[in-house]
């Protein structure tokens, strides 16, 4: 069954994260086959299924039995004994031979020959499968099957057949091996002759006379002109008025009319809209068929829920329905994905290698040397070995490992080892302690500071921001609608906002100002939009325009690509209050700027601001709404630190009718590069071409302007003058420009939807987080995105960049790569809040370490009782350990001793047995004892014990030096029973025992601490 499974493309992993992954431990196999939203889990007993389960990749763990499981090929090609014996006689045939004379064709051959899945087989099924079926060939007899414009079908499949054409002339000519056209796809005439079977039902939306011999006719009227007279209305009446004296005249008339939303907020929303225009009507549910019309009685309005795209108007049956899309515009949706729920961790021990650098709480840090399993008095456990400077070398048990963390710091962070047993690590950490002491002091003034000003506090949201909001041409995610709610609190209380949203490109960060800046401008109140550059300017000045473009609000912009006049009337203007809102560069804080209302600043990527004008932001903040946007991602542990002191709002939920990035990892190619291109052009995108030699920048352009003449193509590095450098991105903005050829400095808070092709040249000389960042530049869009990585041609590549790569083109949104790039990303963005000198402060202990002292340190500051972080030292005679043959893979060993670690209630370690139990299958005895001895750990804390020993007949319990409240019981038990029991002046209690099996010492223990 596994070989079956690898020929049909499946690849084995430690951990399913992604469609094609298989993974297998014991008795249970994990996969995740394509068309499932989620992964499967098979527990097997002996030969038989005992169950079937699918699970959710991001805890992995189980949430819903199944019946059965239908394991479909991961690719379209099946590579096994009878598909490679026929490819082996079909490149026989002397036709074929000259595709397989190239070099290519060669590779080609030989690849199938050894059972490797070669670039392009999707193109050349024919020479590995007898005869290739149609979709028609899977549909039963008397399938229906609805055709929605037969005759635009057939001219959108002549042209498909034009660009197959063209594209296997192009192939044979760049000898690449693909199937003839007649082989792979159905000819355009004889479409309908392989649907003969079916029940076929055609819909056209003109009718002819002859169609009423052969068609049923339904008089039916379209609702285009509600749309189009909405957009060019402009009154103060408010944005919808057209259409509710269009229902008003329509009810009077005796007309049935429905109003459809896609979810059931849409038709409330539909519904409070009409309510503010006096018209009424009820919601009733959702759409179940045509007699829910019919039943409505004349002149009555109902919102319902549905996914109609269009509706109609039916003018003989009185009946008229008109859907959301059809007065705010389409919405894009999305489709269901899984996602990391809230609060769980990426855990950095899931990437540990040997070699990887670590940090001990106590030691500093050190290298990582792998799991050794070491036996000590008889007792065998596993222990993380660390070395630190000059050899020295530390064995830490993993009931312990909570004191270790992987060191953290930016790719290009190199730290220093620390001698075990010297005073640096101490040094190191005094001199942060003092750092994080100083600026969160200063943090703490400032949110003091806002609490004394007055700030304005605006009215409650109307009508007119209900009609701003459904204009929003997306379905807000979840994050989103939180962020907008927190920030129209904020607005609406007397003390001045300051308010950081935190998330992706595309993400949604730009609606919630657009909706901060709506309110504002409705209450007289101006708006100020600050941005690090002037491209960005000028991309959220179109962004502004569009949106408010059917109000009466003057958006305008003020940067360097203004003229002097221009300069100075925009000056005027906002002084006289003319304009209500205003995106510009940090022209916008010199001294000439003056407003007449300032009411709300919207601040993007502050962090790429000058030290002045941080100070003039700051000054700001006591007197105005300040909303601050981020694109770089910070760590969840530095929200909660900073909870109460900064107001937050993160939205972590992407767009999810994006598709993944299609990543490919190719030698250098003119054939690849020019037909990536071109498939973009032909589709109407555009294309960065990253290379990052601005030695090489216009060779490398004047090569690609010869290979593809017909690209209109601009050059874009960090050493051209700035104005130049400027147009160049904003004609690429403004679709000027098909192809930018370009450094990394394509800025990380643009947004490029038309942009879905990137070529990285030489991308093995870049680090994982530079190129999952420089691919995130495209995918913005509705359409698949494709990311090229380009490696020599000839030259070999070391082995950390091709690691890198494979991370890359493998990439999940759960999966390594992203982890790995996502944590680099959080720890520029922890260094970006906490501002540019506590970088250095983070790379000297690591995020994790830095995080642990900034929220001892926030506390301490705040007055409040904070109890010491202990990790009890558990020396018994116990076999306590993750058997290798029950977890084999190292890295999620060491996942779940750091959980095990760190839990901190018998709650969170019940969850975790239960997680082992669904994933890896029952419990061995010293995983019970592990589990066992986490809860007494918790016991322990509770007590604040630092340590039990098992020493002969005796049990010996040190107490931390801050334990007073535990002593007064402690002392009671030794009056008590004072020949068993006795305290020591080093705070140790000692307890007389008779008992020698590993379960009897945990529950004399618990005794004891009862």
């Amino acid at each position: 069954m596994i070989l079956q499974l690898v020929e049909s493309g499946y690849t084995r992993v430690s951990m399913v994260e992604d469609r094609g992954d298989l993974s297998i431990r014991g008795d249970i196999m994990d996969l995740f086959p394509p068309g499932y939203l989620f992964p499967v889990r098979i527990s097997f007993f002996g030969d038989s299924i005992e169950s079937i389960r699918t699970f959710n990749q991001a805890t992995q763990r189980s949430h819903g039995e199944q019946a059965d499981c239908v394991i479909v090929p991961v690719k379209e090609s099946v590579l096994n004994r009878a598909t490679i014996e026929l490819f082996r006689q079909k490149v026989g045939n002397s036709a074929a031979e000259p595709l397989f004379a190239s070099s290519r064709g060669k590779a080609f051959k030989e690849s199938i020959l050894n059972g490797f899945f070669p670039s392009g087989i999707e193109y050349a099924l024919s020479f590995i499968y007898p005869e290739l079926e149609t979709l028609f060939d899977y549909l039963p007899a008397r399938a229906c099957c609805a055709w929605i414009e037969p005759t635009a079908i057939t001219e959108q499949q002549k042209a498909f057949q034009d660009a197959v054409e063209t594209y296997y002339i192009t192939a044979l000519d760049e000898k690449r091996v693909v199937s003839p056209p007649d082989e792979m796809f159905i000819e355009p005439g004889q479409i309908q002759h392989h649907a003969a079977h079916c029940q076929n039902v055609f819909y056209e939306t003109l009718a002819t006379e002859r169609f009423h011999e052969t068609h049923i006719v339904v008089p039916t009227e379209a609702n285009d002109d509600i749309r189009r007279e909405l957009i060019n209305f402009d009154s103060t009446q408010g944005a919808l008025a057209p259409l509710a004296d269009k229902l008003e005249t329509w009810l009077n008339d005796g007309r049935r009319i429905v109003l459809v939303g896609h979810t059931q907020a849409q038709a409330e929303r539909l519904r409070e809209l009409c309510a503010d225009y006096g018209l009424q009507g009820r919601f009733t549910g959702g759409v179940t068929g045509v007699d829910d019309f019919v039943r409505m009685p004349p002149g009555t309005l109902e919102f319902k829920v549905g996914r109609l795209s269009r509706g109609f108007r039916f003018m003989p049956g009185h009946l008229i329905i008109i859907t959301e899309d059809e007065i705010f515009g389409e919405k894009k949706r999305h489709a269901a994905r899984v996602r990391f729920k809230e609060g769980i961790e990426i855990s950095s021990f899931a990437d540990l290698k040997e070699g990887h650098y670590i940090v001990h709480r106590d030691h500093g840090i050190g290298r990582y040397r792998g799991l050794a399993a070491l036996e000590a008095g008889g007792i065998r456990g596993d222990y993380l070995a660390v070395e630190y400077l000059g050899g020295d070398k530390l064995y830490v048990p993993v009931d312990r490992i909570s004191l270790v963390q992987k060191y953290e710091g930016t790719e290009d962070t190199i730290p220093r080892l620390d001698k075990l047993g010297g005073v640096s690590w101490k040094n190191v950490k005094n001199r942060v302690k003092d750092a994080i002491q100083r600026m969160a002091r200063d943090l703490l003034e400032l949110y003091s500071a806002r609490k004394v000003y007055e700030g304005y506090a605006f009215a409650p949201v109307d009508h007119y921001y209900r009609e701003f909001a459904a204009a929003f041409p997306y379905e807000e995610t979840p994050d989103q609608l939180a962020a907008i709610e927190d920030v129209m609190q904020d607005m609406s209380a007397p003390k001045p906002m300051d308010r950081l949203v935190c998330g992706d490109v595309g993400y949604g960060k730009t609606e919630v100002a657009l909706r901060a800046s709506f309110r504002a401008v409705i209450e007289g109140k101006q708006v100020a939009v600050l941005v690090p550059t002037t491209v960005l300017a000028q991309q959220h000045y179109q962004t502004f325009s569009e949106r408010f473009s059917a109000y009466p609000v003057k958006v305008d912009i003020l940067s360097r690509f203004r003229s002097r006049a221009d300069q100075k009337k925009i000056v005027e203007g906002l002084a006289t209050g003319n304009i209500d809102i205003i995106v510009g560069t940090h022209r916008l804080l010199q001294q000439d700027v003056v407003f007449k209302d300032l009411g709300l600043v919207v601040i993007d990527e502050e962090h790429r601001f000058g030290v002045k004008d941080k100070e003039v932001l700051k000054k700001l903040r006591r007197t105005v709404d300040v909303l601050t946007l981020t694109a770089t991602p910070i760590p969840r542990t530095l929200q909660f630190s900073l909870l109460g002191i900064r107001d937050f709002s993160v939205i972590n939920t992407p767009p999810e009718d994006r598709l993944s990035i299609r990543t490919v990892v190719t030698r250098f190619d003119e054939g690849i590069i020019r037909e990536a291109i071109l498939q973009e052009l032909r589709r109407g995108g555009q294309i960065f071409f990253v290379h990052d030699q601005v030695r090489s920048i216009s060779a490398m352009a004047l090569f690609i302007q010869k290979l593809v003449p017909e690209v209109r193509l601009a050059i874009a590095h960090g050493q051209m003058k700035a104005r130049e450098l400027e147009q160049a991105m904003v004609k690429f903005i403004r679709k000027e420009i098909d192809l930018l050829v370009c450094t990394t400095i394509i800025e990380s808070g643009l947004d490029f939807p038309s942009a879905n092709t990137i070529i990285i040249n030489r991308a093995d000389k870049l680090g994982l987080a530079q190129m999952y960042q420089l691919r995130g530049r495209v995918g913005r869009g509705r359409v698949r995105a494709y990311a090229y990585l380009l490696i020599p041609a000839e030259s070999a590549i070391n082995q950390d960049a091709v690691k890198r790569l494979e991370a890359l083109a493998e990439f999940t949104e759960l999966g390594s790569g992203y982890r790995l790039a996502t944590r680099d990303l959080q720890l520029r963005g922890a260094g970006n809040i906490l501002g540019h000198a506590q970088s250095g402060h983070i790379a000297a202990v690591g995020m994790e370490m830095y995080l642990q002292m900034l929220e001892e340190t926030i506390h301490e500051l705040k007055g409040e009782h904070v109890l010491p972080r202990l990790d009890p030292v558990v020396s018994l005679p116990i076999q306590a350990y993750i058997p290798q043959d029950y977890i084999p893979d190292i890295n999620q060993r060491l996942v779940i001793y750091r959980r095990l670690a760190t839990a901190l209630t018998d709650h969170e370690i019940a969850d975790l047995e239960r997680e082992l139990a669904d994933r890896y299958g029952v419990l061995p005895l010293p995983v019970e004892q592990l589990l066992h001895i986490a809860r007494l750990k918790g016991v322990l804390r509770r007590y604040l014990i630092s340590a039990v020993d098992y020493a002969g007949n005796q049990l010996v319990f040190s107490f931390h030096e801050k334990a007073e409240g535990s002593l007064e019981k402690i002392l009671s038990l030794v009056s008590q029973n004072p020949e068993r029991f006795r305290f020591t002046p080093d705070l140790k209690l000692i307890a007389k025992t008779r008992v020698v099996g590993e379960q009897e010492i945990l529950d004399e223990i618990k005794n004891i601490l009862k």
